[in-house]
């Protein structure tokens, strides 16, 4: 079974800095990710990590939010700095494996001007 649990969220003035945890019930061959949805916008990636590690990024976050995973830990972890009140969403963690994929119930991050 597959399980993902994402903590870490909260509110943050402008400038500041979250991070992000996903404790992920899977094997370490899946690919891993963090999208967010903001209110009347659709869900789009933030950033991924593949099983051998190479990461990818929304061009709205470069420069400012890491991914990262601990196989050992068995988490995944987004690192977000420079947070911008833009950034306000749902942040959901994302596991994929193939056609089959799974997601967490999602963390709130709300980021004040």
């Amino acid at each position: 079974q597959v399980q993902l649990v994402e903590s870490g969220g909260g509110l943050v003035q402008a400038g500041g800095s979250l991070r992000l945890s996903c404790a992920a019930l899977v094997s370490d061959n899946y690919a891993m990710g963090w999208y967010r949805q903001a209110p009347g916008k659709e869900r789009e990636l933030v950033a991924d990590i593949s099983s051998g590690g190479r990461t990818s990024y929304a061009d709205s976050v470069k420069g400012r939010f890491t991914i990262f995973r601990s196989n050992y830990k068995n988490t995944v972890y987004l690192q977000m700095d420079s947070l911008k009140p833009e950034d306000t969403a749902v942040y959901y963690c994302h596991a994929r494996l193939g056609s089959s994929e799974f997601w967490g119930q999602g963390t709130q991050v709300t980021v004040s001007s």
